[in-house]
């Protein structure tokens, strides 16, 4: 059974790898069709006891097989397992979501070292939520916190919605376009990840073929989504409040230009590639 086990695990490898693909993402779909970790397909009385539970080898064979062969389709590794990871968080992902990406840790990370800062209550609105990453990577990461995730996606507020219930749900949901959302609120602290990808810019088949492209391009130049995104934080946050805006690397000096009627202290920021991904402002 092991040694049969292991040359099916092997074949899966091999399939991804002819196409062009990491060979440990076949762990992770095997993994996923037992129901296990990753780490347990190297357990063989927890790989024994999850087949059996299954019953019946075919099952796992045709599951497994039409995961390889969608992931060969260039289906995202993420909609397939129905989960990303982003810092601590495990999340619940499909399609109709943007996939959290790690480059935007960093991001969070700026936000809770300006948290960490400041004393009592912290009201923060997390503009374009998705499936909630950032807004409960905070919510959970600075208990001191008060989060609003404001998203108007149907498609992704489901994600969203199953991400609070299952992981915070102190985090307050708002269905809302960003241009009217919590008018005459004020806040502490906005985190944004726009759409910002230039309409004509190329993608990997994966993202142009599967993920949200309301979540992905912000107009022509890509600065369509986050004028507006700044500008609704400049009417939410309070004097000295904190704005961190994601936005494409070629970006910076605009976002600055916009930036510059309201904020201050605007610093570019890069990710965890070296490249200039996020900006900080402060409140004037």
């Amino acid at each position: 059974m092991e040694l049969t086990f292991k040359e099916f695990l092997r074949g899966g490898k091999e399939q991804l790898a002819t196409a062009g693909f990491a060979e440990v993402e076949a762990e992770l779909l095997l993994a996923h069709t037992l129901g296990i970790s990753r780490m347990d397909l190297h357990n063989p009385l927890t790989v024994e006891n999850a087949l059996s539970a299954i019953g019946d080898m075919t099952i796992v064979e045709e599951t497994f097989w039409k995961l390889l062969d969608r992931r060969c389709a260039h289906e995202p590794l993420q909609y397939l397992t129905g989960v990303a990871y982003f810092r601590h968080l495990e999340l619940k992902v499909g399609p109709g979501v943007l996939i959290p990406r790690p480059e935007t840790e960093l991001l969070v990370e700026a936000v809770l070292t300006h948290i960490e800062k400041l004393s009592g209550a912290v009201s923060v609105v997390d503009l374009g939520s998705g499936s909630g990453a950032l807004a409960l990577a905070i919510a959970t990461e600075a208990p001191q916190t008060h989060v609003i995730a404001v998203e108007k996606s149907p498609e992704a507020i489901h994600w969203l919605k199953e991400n609070v219930s299952f992981i915070d749900e102190k985090v307050r949901i708002l269905e809302s376009d960003v241009a009217t959302a919590l008018d005459g609120v004020k806040c502490d602290v906005v985190i944004a990840n726009p759409p910002y990808v230039p309409d004509a810019q190329e993608l990997p088949r994966d993202v142009a073929d599967h993920e949200p492209a309301i979540a992905l391009f912000g107009g022509v130049d890509g600065m369509k989504a986050p004028r507006l995104f700044i500008s609704t934080a400049s009417r939410l946050l309070k004097e000295g409040g904190f704005l961190a805006i994601e936005h494409h690397e070629e970006q910076g000096a605009a976002i600055a230009d916009v930036l510059s009627d309201d904020f201050t202290d605007i610093l570019l920021h890069q990710d965890l590639s070296g490249r200039p991904r996020f900006t900080t402002a402060v409140r004037r």
